[in-house]
């Protein structure tokens, strides 16, 4: 896969673009968030240097075709609010999976919604995957409710399959095919 030039989406009320160094004080915003945090089993940033390294990563991922990742830029007011993108690309099998966040002021607005029916439809059409899938917390009641809305599948249920933030914690597996998409 090659993700040059970087594939730039556009939907109603947002844009999806590469994530640059410029971003990190946006980033911080939801990244610095505890419970924007809670289910994502990352480092809370506390300062731009935390969130420089990770800008300096995606960008790696990218050179290597291995994951692409958006930002979600509001055109209202230009802000980087959230991320979304393909964090595990298996191309040989067809599959990715999509991860995101979003800052909590931007949280039940339909905005996760907009920009996960974007990226889906570029796996599907540009991508040509067969799958698409998506891991969540089990107690993430919003995102477990976003992708059952959106019509993923829920495939698997894991008991205590990765520590984070000082418990074992359960993790629910979605997939969603072309198919259910209407590919």
């Amino acid at each position: 896969m090659n993700f040059t030039p970087f594939p730039m989406l556009e939907t109603e009320r947002l844009l999806l673009r590469q994530i640059k160094k410029d971003d990190a004080a946006d980033i911080l915003v939801f990244r610095s968030d505890a419970e924007v945090m809670r289910y994502i089993p990352r480092p809370v940033a506390k300062t731009l240097d935390d969130v420089y390294p990770l800008v300096e990563l995606l960008d790696e991922f990218l050179v290597k075709a291995e994951r692409v990742n958006w930002g979600i830029v509001s055109k209202e007011n230009n802000k980087m609010i959230g991320m979304i993108g393909f964090v595990n690309i298996k191309s040989e099998h067809f599959r990715a999976e999509v991860g995101y966040t979003l800052a909590a002021q931007y949280h039940r607005k339909g905005i996760m919604t907009e920009a996960l029916n974007a990226v889906v439809r570029f796996g599907f059409e540009c991508l040509k995957l067969h799958s698409i899938e998506a891991i969540v917390d089990a107690d993430n009641l919003a995102s477990n409710e976003l992708l059952l809305n959106f019509g993923f599948k829920k495939e698997a249920f894991f008991r205590e399959d990765f520590y984070h933030n000082t418990s074992f914690r359960n993790s629910v597996h979605y997939g969603l095919l072309s198919s259910d998409y209407g590919y």
